[in-house]
């Protein structure tokens, strides 16, 4: 054996550095308390992490990334210990990045094409982990100064809905020297981000953290602003002047089972059980003057992220049992898997291969029980996934006194049955162009849930670049 083959078979390799967990609160702990349930990377985590970045030459994590961050980039500047940098460089195109890094399903989007996912590569990079923490210890340990602007253009544009693709849209323009004025139904600003996700996956304090920020870069709010009631788009457009409107008012209307029992005390949507719960902070009464019925026995219906956050909110609100009814199997399951894996964890039940045919009530009102159909999967549908079939003759029942239905959400009609010539389709969603935003109505662009049916808070964003891009090239200007 020669010197050099003799030091090529002593070379030790290189030990692969494994996925950095994500530090976690206990289990027990957690499930009686609406503290954030991941604690988040330290430094040393994080420089380890992003030390597994391969610096790709075809890095296809950006193609994965709904807004197209540069992600190589980023990861590099943590490797070198500049986490402002890092932080700026995700901002370049996520206008909110602690969001995202919290609830974005990065393990479908990004994490999804990274290199090391491939065949004996490993783990992807913890790519949303990473940009939650740098973008996190920016806003600790100050940025800067924030960006510079250019001169006006002189062009002024309004948002409806201040959920996440009509703040992204927000800020992109703004940067742009285009004015922005967001109109925001409710009390706060955030759509879904508030009403929708739990104080425990989604802190408000993050939420109004980015807001701030694009407070301060001169978007301008207002709330209690009911579009379609206390004006129009079309007033918009032709009494206040505005070069154009952006639509993002997500899909907010419950959908119902359509079973006997739905109108029985103790029933509620998971949208108005969770827009009490985290709006309106019905887990604080009496301090918060919201009442919520605090369930012994909670059953949810469905298998989405929807149905775990109603879920895992019962449980911290005091239930001392609570079950997910869901038609298919584990496997089947929507919600990202991380969602599922807390629950569990926490001491959800899951009842599987089952559909509600009844919600059953007492004397007084009240829902006391579930009555279900034992189903099995048969052929798959036009989702992919197998269909569940009812087994004959097989029900069963399941004891509870409040029950939440988590099957979806539907458009709600108010801002498209007041504009004039907005096309809409079946379903009462807006019908625009899917990369522009472009709806049939001149001057007039819409994005995320409203226009493709509910969907995830990443998607959205994305909707919402899309349509200020193409704002931007029809306004002439880049």
């Amino acid at each position: 054996m020669s010197e050099q083959e003799e030091k090529k078979a002593v070379k030790p390799k290189k030990p692969k550095i494994p996925r950095q967990k994500m530090p976690e609160q206990d289990p027990i702990e957690r499930a009686h308390n609406f503290y954030e349930v991941a604690l988040g990377y330290d430094n040393d985590l994080a420089l380890l992490e992003a030390s597994r970045c391969l610096k790709c030459k075809k890095p296809y994590c950006i193609s994965g990334c709904p807004v197209e961050v540069d992600i190589p980039d980023f990861l590099e500047m943590v490797k070198a210990g500049d986490l402002i940098g890092a932080a700026w460089k995700v901002k370049e195109k996520n206008s909110l990045p602690r969001i995202a890094g919290r609830v974005c399903p990065q393990e479908s989007q990004c994490e999804a094409k990274c290199v090391l996912n491939k065949k004996g590569k490993g783990e992807p990079c913890a790519i949303g982990r990473l940009e939650r923490y740098v973008t996190d210890w920016a806003a600790v340990h100050g940025e800067g100064k924030m960006p510079q602007l250019p001169k006006p253009t002189g062009l002024k544009v309004g948002v409806v809905g201040s959920g996440p693709a009509g703040l992204t849209l927000a800020g992109a323009l703004i940067k742009k020297g285009v004015a922005v004025t967001v109109f925001e139904a409710l009390h706060e600003l955030g759509g879904v981000l508030v009403y929708g996700i739990p104080e425990f996956r989604l802190p408000k304090a993050i939420v109004r953290a980015e807001v701030d920020e694009l407070r301060q870069l001169g978007v301008e709010f207002k709330t209690n602003w009911v579009v379609g009631r206390t004006q129009t788009v079309d007033e918009l457009l032709e009494k206040e002047k505005y070069d154009g409107v952006f639509i993002g008012t997500g899909a907010g209307a419950p959908l119902f089972l359509k079973i006997p029992g739905e109108n029985l005390n103790g029933v509620y949507s998971a949208n108005e059980f969770l827009t009490r719960a985290n709006l309106m902070k019905a887990y604080l009464f009496p301090q918060a003057d919201t009442p919520i019925a605090k369930g012994r026995r909670v059953v949810v219906f469905g298998g989405g992220n929807v149905a775990m956050d109603s879920a895992r909110t019962a449980l911290r609100l005091g239930a001392e049992e609570v079950t997910i009814v869901y038609r298919r199997t584990m496997d089947e399951l929507p919600a990202r898997a991380e969602e599922v894996h807390h629950a569990v964890e926490e001491g959800i039940r899951f009842e599987l291969l089952a559909a509600p045919l009844e919600i059953i009530g007492n004397e007084a009102g009240w829902a006391v029980g579930v009555h279900c159909q034992k189903m099995q999967l048969g052929e798959p549908d036009a989702s992919g996934r197998r269909r569940p079939v009812p087994i004959p003759g097989e029900t069963f029942n399941i004891e509870c006194d409040t029950a939440i239905v988590s099957i979806g959400n539907a458009a709600n009609p108010l801002v498209p049955s007041t504009t004039i010539g907005l096309e809409t389709n079946k379903w009462g969603n807006i019908v625009a162009d899917p990369e522009s935003g472009k709806t049939s109505k001149d001057r007039v662009w819409a994005g995320g849930d409203i226009v493709t049916g509910a969907a995830t808070v990443i998607l959205a964003m994305g909707a919402g670049r899309k349509s200020a891009l193409a704002m931007m090239d029809t306004f002439g200007i880049g």
